[in-house]
Parts: structure tokens; C-alpha cells; sequence
């Protein structure tokens, strides 16, 4: 994941803290030479980590420390608050033409995935009510048009296309298009070259004239470091962008790229790609990446994959299994949970949102087939067997292991961790009952 490193690093620079009685001049330049060093092995541009660690510094150098934080824990809430206002302090949202359709142009260099992007915006809008129609504008790179269609295919969008005709004329009749069968945002795939050229930025400026978009979304690949930093800027001085798109921030980038762009054009950043499903594009929130390079997790960005993932059609079933005993939860309210689970997005970024957790998997490599073990056996299972695990006897157990395809040690494994999270449950709500006598208790 991005930042790994640039957080293990911090995350040692602030030990070093850790003790002391008060923050001095010399403990917080010793930090902050290791804060330095962070920064720049994670591709941080130069000039912006020179004004953050001269930030930092005059905040932290006599700060009094509050009385409920060590002069390790201030370090790092004044680190956390400069992050989170190097990469634009609040989410920044797409804005929205009076007139429709309103229209967001996407562009960037060639292999940044600007035409997978475009799907994963369109169905983020599906989701807010919009109806929002692609537009194919690359006609230089071979099977763009036809990717487009695949993607707008899978995520139930039309898209607009004209063949090889010359771009421009074929974005102004995609506006056409829009009005007249009340699409009410169009999104427009661009060209991309693989080096910024006078050719591709005099297309993207007719462009700009001839439909005037109410945004022009950059899309640039945090995996190319320090590059997408000056191909930031060169786009930004010649096209006057809205905002960025940073895509691949779950792969191994160092990061450098989202903590520099803002900084360095002045416009924020609205998304972070963060998987290769269509559904992996999350709004920039500059405070809750700042926690997660910090350690801190994510709760808030878990809280709301975890509401979305919730399947609305099965609201009265999970009501009822929640108003179960402990002992009445089966198998079937396990498998469930699974798909509800499932529905989050990979185990190991659901896990990495947990605070200090992202550290600890560093080194570990989590493998979403794990789901697939235990969905198979329950799955090769009766209703009976299912709602009645406890007739599951040997012979049984042997029938289920071969339709599943494992062997009977992951079928009794399965058993244990069901009967494992069903003492969970039961232990949680004991305590929740004996709390509750208690008060009762005390108000008599």
C-alpha cells in the first residue's frame, strides 16, 4: 500500500519523543531530520518538504505541551494537522453547472488510466441519482474507444462515440446528445500522449473552448512519483485544471505524489483510485489520509464502506438476526456477514483502515480468497446443516469437505471459528445485560 514506508519512518522519528519531559529545539531538529529524510525517500517534492518541515518547526519549537498529551503525542498532532493542510485541509467536491449537463473533462498523460477512471466516476454519480453519459474522445491509441465501451458496458453507462472523427467536433455533439435525451452529466475521455506535447495540449485547449466544462479533472498515476508532480504543473499552467484524480494509491507508490500536488498547483485533489474494480474511487479526505500515514487508521473511511456495503433488501433480515440469542445464530447469518464483509472492498485495505494495523501488515501479504475456503463449505451444506450446525457429525463433515473440494480439517476449522465468533457475541451481549442491571441497580 502507499506510504508504508513514509509511515514506519514517522512513526520512528516520533518515538524519539517519547519520554521526554518537554519539547526542546534540539529533540524536535533531531525529529525533524528524520521527518526530512521520510519525506523525501517517498518522493515529496523538495521545495514542499522545506516548507512543511519549517511549519512544523516553529509550531512544535516552545510549544506547551497539554496536559492529557506526552511531547510525543503534540509532535504528532501538529504533524498530523500540517499534513492534513499540505494536502488541502477539507474534501474538496465536484461542483455543478445551473445548465445541463455538466461536464467534467478528463485528462493526463497516456497510461495514468484516465479510461478506467472514467467509468469509476460515472458510477460513483450513478450512486448519487445522476445520469451520467461517456464520451470517446481518444482517437489516437488503439482500442481506446472500444475500452470505453467496455467499461461504460460493465458500469450500465452509454457512451458517445463518432469513430475517428476529430475529437472536438465529436465533444460538442456529445453535449448535444446529453440535452437532448436528458443525461445530465457528461464525462469526456481524452488523449493522452506519453510526454506533455504542444499537439495534445492544443486539442485540450479547443476542447475547453468548444464545450466549456464545468471541471477539468487531471488524472495522474501516483506510481510515476515526482513526475506526476511536474506533469501536475505543466497541465495545471497550460489548461488552468480544477482538480486531480491520484490513481493506484493502493499499489507500492510511495505517496510523494498526493502529499506534493496540492502543494505545488494549488488545486485539490477530489479522488484517489484505490483498487481495480469500478467501485474503488473514494473522495480525498486531506485529514483522514493524513491519519493514515500517521498510523491512525481510518475509522470514519471504514464506517462508510461498512454503510454501503449494508444491503438495503436484506434490512428486516438482519434486524431479525440480530434480535437472535447468541446460541440461535447459525451458519447461515455467518455466510452473511462474509458477503457483507466482502462488499467493503479487499480484506487487507479493510484491515489497513484499523488504527495501528497498517504497520503491522507491512510484510503481510492478505489474500481475498480467503473468504473463498469457508463460503464453499457453508455453501455445500443443507438448510438443515445450516440452521442446525450442531448435526454435523463425521460423516456429514466428509460429504461437505469433498463437495467443497478441501478436506475435513478446514471443515472442523470452519466449526470452530463459527463457534468461536458465536462466544464472542453471546459474551458481548452478557456484558451488555449486566451493565445494564447495574445502572438499573443504581436508580432504585
Amino acid at each position: 500500500m502507499a506510504f508504508e514506508g513514509l509511515s514506519e519512518k514517522l512513526q520512528g522519528a516520533f518515538k524519539k519523543l517519547t519520554g521526554k519531559g518537554k519539547i526542546s529545539e534540539q529533540n524536535i531538529k533531531e525529529a525533524m531530520r528524520d521527518v526530512r529524510m521520510a519525506l523525501l525517500e517517498a518522493d515529496v517534492n523538495y521545495t514542499v518538504v522545506k516548507d512543511f518541515i519549517k511549519q512544523v518547526t516553529e509550531r512544535s519549537v516552545g510549544e506547551k505541551v497539554i496536559s492529557t498529551l506526552n511531547p510525543g503525542q503534540q509532535f504528532i498532532k501538529i504533524v498530523n494537522e500540517e499534513l492534513t493542510r499540505l494536502m488541502g485541509g477539507s474534501v474538496a467536491k465536484l461542483t455543478w453547472s445551473p445548465s445541463v449537463p455538466t461536464i467534467y473533462m478528463l485528462c493526463g498523460l497516456q497510461g495514468a488510466g484516465k479510461t478506467t477512471m472514467a467509468g469509476k466516476l460515472a458510477l460513483n454519480l450513478l450512486k448519487q441519482n445522476k445520469k451520467p453519459l461517456l464520451a470517446a474522445c481518444d482517437i489516437y491509441r488503439p482500442a481506446a474507444i472500444s475500452q470505453l465501451k467496455i467499461v461504460g458496458e460493465q458500469v450500465g453507462v452509454p457512451v458517445f462515440d463518432k469513430g475517428t472523427q476529430d475529437p472536438v467536433k465529436t465533444a460538442k455533439e456529445a453535449v448535444e446528445y446529453a440535452r437532448y435525451y436528458g443525461q445530465d452529466v457528461l464525462i469526456i475521455d481524452t488523449a493522452g500522449r506519453l510526454h506533455v506535447d504542444e499537439q495534445l495540449m492544443d486539442e485540450l485547449r479547443r476542447m475547453k473552448e468548444a464545450v466549456r466544462p464545468q471541471e477539468i479533472l487531471l488524472v495522474v498515476d501516483a506510481m510515476t512519483g515526482q513526475d506526476a508532480v511536474n506533469v501536475a504543473k505543466s497541465f495545471n499552467d497550460l489548461l488552468n485544471i480544477d482538480g486531480v484524480i491520484v490513481t493506484k494509491l493502493d499499489g507500492d507508490a510511495r505517496g510523494g505524489a498526493a502529499l506534493s500536488v496540492r502543494a505545488v498547483t494549488g488545486k485539490p485533489i477530489k479522488f484517489a483510485g484505490v483498487g481495480e474494480k469500478l467501485s474503488d474511487l473514494e473522495p480525498f479526505h486531506p485529514d483522514r489520509m493524513a491519519s493514515r500515514i500517521l498510523g491512525m487508521g481510518d475509522m470514519m473511511t471504514l464506517i462508510e464502506k461498512a454503510t454501503e456495503a449494508y444491503d438495503l433488501k436484506n434490512a428486516a433480515k438482519q434486524e431479525k438476526a440480530k434480535q437472535k440469542a447468541p446460541a440461535d445464530l447459525d451458519l447461515e447469518d455467518y455466510l452473511e456477514q462474509m458477503q457483507q464483509m466482502k462488499k467493503m472492498g479487499s480484506l487487507q485495505s479493510v484491515l489497513g483502515m484499523l488504527p495501528g494495523v497498517g504497520a503491522k501488515l507491512k510484510d503481510v501479504e492478505i489474500s481475498d480468497d480467503v473468504m473463498k475456503k469457508p463460503e464453499a463449505i457453508i455453501r455445500s451444506m443443507t438448510p438443515q446443516e445450516r440452521h442446525h450446525p450442531e448435526v454435523l457429525n463425521a460423516s456429514r463433515r466428509k460429504r461437505i469437505a469433498r463437495g467443497a473440494g478441501v478436506t475435513v480439517q478446514d471443515v472442523n476449522q470452519l466449526i470452530r471459528q463459527y463457534e468461536q465468533a458465536r462466544q464472542m457475541v453471546k459474551s458481548m451481549m452478557g456484558n451488555k445485560r449486566q451493565a445494564f442491571r447495574k445502572l438499573r441497580s443504581l436508580g432504585q
